[in-house]
């Protein structure tokens, strides 16, 4: 006899079929359905004749479940474990007798897994029941599976060791699981996460982590403060060790000096100077052949700078600089003037009134940094290094600047001449520029005179006009129309001493004619000896003329 299998899930309804193969519905005269009982007897469910509803007639444990469907399949609500067993669909037909059989199967998967009587810490080393995980009301009974951080566990026997047990509720007939894991931890299981899962579904539970107990093998010593570290600060140490529980109490070892500390594992180094620099030490107090230590290096920085504050001199004196530092490693120094950068450091051989300003230097170490300062004033009677004449932008004006440097700051006055305005630079390195712009109607002789506590100086410029005079008017010249008059000039006072050259030559040409003419009268008359003398005084009057 051929049998069927079918599988239905635990409370839903089940469909068994009824396949009557090619048969039409009109030839069948009834559908009857039977079971089998647990003695393996047969029972009868229901009876559906042609034209007829069906007729139940089922024991107690189906009632109010059972109906017939349209293609003559049977249909049991509320699936329960005790509907797993087989089915007979019996076909009448006027001819022939069909019986089909069709074993059911009922599945049910659990509701949750749990894992319990899991222990707060376990020993090093030592097989321990890590937990227990329980999957309830399944069939087949659930199949646990465990894992250490995802990873699943095999049981081996030794480091692994899995325990199975399953129970059956004699109302319901669902099994339970219980499994049971063994374990031996090591150090790398501190932080490993444990967990048990259903096989083949989704049902997993929370995952558990453990405390590992093992004793201290190893200490180490740390400074928690960040480096480096400088004069005056605070330090602080850790002591750390391995064990698990950790030692509760340390033993710092600070240059000969021993200081206990109890419940907890840290010490302070207070307001640390450089004396401090060198090695430190730590152990467990009940353990001192575990030690750890650590260097600690104190940096410092003492730097003088010599002048300091303010600093007068005179101009053309020496003044030397001497910078001295102590510091616990390489410096870094960097000099300013006024703010702005230098080079190099200042040397003063020869003072100038330049060389006055704010000097500053800042010599760093890390994060620590020392700076010092003096400031030069050069004094000295004033002294004007430039004088000179320009003129302005529109060509319409002159601009006589003066530049004088000196300590104090020199005043400066002019004298000769009316400006039109007057502006001062700024008083830096001991210099300032006078500017004074003019429009002189002459020529001129300009002088600037600065003074101050100390002296004076002064120089003198000629100052040329800027007017000409032209059919008795005066008019201002612009750039191009004095370069047009001095050519204009230029081109007469050739014109005249060309002139004057031919005029001597006309006159010297005249005399000698005359002359010639005069000496060849004299031969003609006779006259000659008797009017010589007279002739010559004629004559020398007339050179002289010439």
């Amino acid at each position: 006899e051929c049998v069927e299998n079918i599988s239905s899930q635990y409370g839903d309804t089940i469909s068994v079929p009824c396949s009557p193969g090619d048969t039409p519905s009109q030839d069948i005269f009834m559908i009857k359905w039977k079971y089998d009982k647990e003695d393996g007897t047969s029972g009868d469910l229901l009876v559906k004749r042609q034209g007829h509803n069906a007729t139940i007639t089922a024991p107690e444990e189906f009632t109010g479940r059972l109906s017939i469907g349209e293609d003559n399949s049977l249909l049991i609500a509320n699936g329960v474990l005790s509907d797993q067993r087989t089915f007979t669909c019996m076909i009448v037909m006027a001819s022939d007798i069909t019986e089909l059989a069709v074993e059911v199967f009922i599945h049910k998967s659990p509701e949750a897994v749990e894992l319990t009587n899991n222990p707060a810490a376990v020993e090093m080393n030592k097989l321990t029941t890590i937990g227990e995980c329980s999957a309830e009301d399944a069939n087949p009974a659930a199949k646990i599976t465990w894992f250490r951080n995802d990873a699943p566990l095999k049981d081996d026997g030794k480091g692994v060791v899995i325990t199975a047990s399953e129970t059956v509720d004699p109302d319901t007939g669902l099994s339970s699981t219980l499994s049971r894991l063994q374990y031996i931890a090591g150090k790398e299981d501190a932080a490993a996460r444990f967990s048990c899962a259903v096989t083949d579904t989704p049902l997993r539970s929370t995952p558990v982590q453990f405390t590992i107990n093992y004793p201290t093998e190893k200490v180490s010593l740390e400074v928690t403060t960040p480096g480096p570290f400088l004069e005056g600060a605070d330090i602080t140490l850790r002591c750390h060790a391995d064990g698990n529980p950790p030692p509760s109490s340390y033993v710092f070892h600070l240059q000969g000096e021993e200081v206990t500390v109890e419940d907890e594992d840290v010490y302070t180094l207070s307001n640390v100077t450089r004396e401090k620099t060198g090695e430190y030490k730590c152990s467990p107090l009940d353990n001192a052949s575990l030690l750890a230590s650590h260097n600690i290096t104190i940096h410092y920085l003492d730097v003088s700078l010599s002048p300091s504050g303010r600093v007068v001199k005179s101009a053309g004196e020496t003044l030397p600089v001497t910078l001295q530092k102590d510091a616990s490693s390489k410096v870094t120094v960097s000099w300013t003037k006024n703010q702005a950068s230098l080079s190099e450091e200042p040397q003063f051989e020869r003072l100038k009134y330049s060389d006055s300003g704010l000097y500053e230097c800042q010599v760093s170490l890390g994060e620590l940094t020392s700076t010092h300062s003096f400031e030069l004033l050069v004094k000295g009677s004033p002294v004007i290094t430039s004088l000179r004449e320009q003129m302005s932008a529109d060509g319409k004006h002159k601009v006589l600047s003066c530049e004088a440097e000196g300590y104090p700051k020199p005043s400066v006055e002019w004298s000769g001449i009316n400006g039109t305005s007057e502006e001062e630079s700024d008083y830096v390195d001991g210099k300032v520029t006078h500017r004074l712009t003019v429009m002189p109607k002459a020529n001129l002789t300009v002088t600037c005179l600065v003074m101050n506590d100390l002296g004076s100086d002064s120089k003198n410029t000629k100052v040329s006009s800027l007017l000409v005079h032209i059919d008795d008017r005066e008019v201002t010249m612009d750039k191009q129309d004095q370069s047009e008059e001095s050519g204009d000039q230029t081109k007469l006072a050739v014109g005249i001493v060309i002139a004057l050259l031919l005029a001597t030559v006309a006159v010297a040409l005249g005399y000698w004619v005359y002359i010639k003419k005069s000496k060849q009268g004299s031969w003609k008359t006779g006259e000659e000896d008797g009017n010589t003398e007279e002739s010559k005084k004629l004559e020398a009057p007339q050179k002289a003329e010439v």
